[in-house]
């Protein structure tokens, strides 16, 4: 007998994109590029300014626009997140 081991009738588990607000992780680094960019600008933007400059609002849509391309989150409209469409 096995505990915790896989069973013949285990139901197959097939993971699907969560809602906003929890991110899986990027295993295959497919947007790894993007974040990185975006993280950097945020990093050289004024300390303890409340708000996000231009340049990095537009760096984090397109990480944003990265990981719903990859199946990494569920699409959604800018505005719902918070962006432009423009």
């Amino acid at each position: 007998m096995s505990f915790g081991g896989p069973s013949g009738n285990a139901a197959v588990f097939r993971p699907t994109p969560p809602d906003r607000g929890s991110f899986p992780l990027d295993h295959d680094g497919e947007c790894k590029t993007s974040m990185q960019v975006y993280l950097q600008c945020l990093k050289s933007s004024q300390a303890g300014s409340s708000r996000v400059p231009l340049q990095c609002r537009v760096l984090a849509k397109e990480y944003l626009d990265c990981r719903m391309q990859n199946g990494l989150m569920r699409k959604d409209d800018w505005v719902n997140l918070g962006l432009p469409k423009d």
